[in-house]
């Protein structure tokens, strides 16, 4: 190896973004599996529609995301910060379910009924573990320190 520095890792928003995909893809398919495992609507309150669910996780993956970028700037960042990455998805998970059933004409109480299901029945737990993965891969990515893939007949040394 050569007397150049290593290259850092992926760059903080490039990080983000591929975390980010993570996150939704296993909060998605998380709280899919646990509904069927527990045999239980993921927001039980009927008659909200689809749009309160949509609005939570979109909600939840902006606050996920800003709090990772934001997280991700330190050098190197810090395993750390996936737990405010978690609390923050969490919280716009169950802020954005409100949000969801205001927008869509639903009466208010059966909206902070439907927010507070999420955020005392498995929902949120859920949200908030696939944060923090997701947020902990964010890092890795951030610090990975790696070189491209190469063959050996590209390296310098042999020529």
């Amino acid at each position: 190896m050569s007397d150049q520095q290593r290259p850092a890792g992926v760059s903080p928003p490039v990080a983000a973004v591929f975390a980010s995909v993570v996150f939704i893809a296993l909060s998605i398919g998380g709280l899919g599996v646990v509904s069927l495992i527990v045999d239980a609507d993921v927001i039980p309150v009927r008659g909200l529609g689809a749009i309160p669910g949509v609005v939570g996780q979109l909600l939840a993956l902006a606050a996920f995301a800003g709090t990772l970028w934001w997280g991700l700037r330190a050098a190197p960042p810090g395993y750390l910060v996936a737990v405010p990455c978690s609390i923050a998805a969490y919280l716009g998970e169950v802020l954005g379910i409100v949000v969801g059933a205001l927008v869509s004409g639903a009466d208010p109480a059966r909206g902070l009924a439907a927010a507070s299901s999420v955020a005392l029945g498995f929902p949120g737990p859920v949200v908030a573990l696939a944060a923090l993965l997701a947020a902990l891969f964010g890092v890795l990515l951030a610090r990975a320190r790696t070189n491209g893939p190469r063959w050996r007949w590209e390296d310098d040394d042999d020529l």
